[in-house]
């Protein structure tokens, strides 16, 4: 199965987005993940939530608002909240992924295949079939 990143953002906007979505599709809801990731010793993290494929498409895409999130395991901020809150609605928890940073990738392309290989080795996504 065809998995792929959309890039939503970083802001405010872009996690109420992300919620949108996530509110919407929740018969096609398959896994949440908050992505941590450390560059010069701040930690960041990215909100992604993968959907099932629709109808009888094998695409399966993976929302994400990449690293413009501060992390700090102890206070959580008001988006990983919000976050985290639209995912219990769904009496499910989101997985937590420590990922290297994106910016150690040449491209943005190559930091997506390297999460995509992380989330299927884990059995998080399916495999490619």
């Amino acid at each position: 199965m065809p998995q792929q990143f959309i890039e939503l953002g970083e802001g405010y906007g872009d996690v109420y987005e992300l919620l949108e979505i996530i509110k919407t599709n929740q018969e096609r809801f398959h896994q949440a993940f908050i992505l941590t990731s450390t560059k010069e010793d701040k930690k960041v993290i990215s909100l992604a939530v993968a959907l099932k494929p629709v109808g009888e498409s094998k695409f399966m895409p993976i929302y994400i608002c990449r690293e413009g999130i501060p992390y700090n395991e102890e206070q959580p901020t008001m988006r990983q909240k919000m976050f985290e809150a639209q995912i219990e609605q769904l009496d499910r928890k989101a997985v937590v992924v420590e990922i290297k940073h994106s910016s150690i990738f040449s491209e943005s392309k190559l930091f997506y295949q390297y999460l995509i290989g992380i989330l299927r080795l884990n059995n998080y996504i399916p495999a490619l079939t």
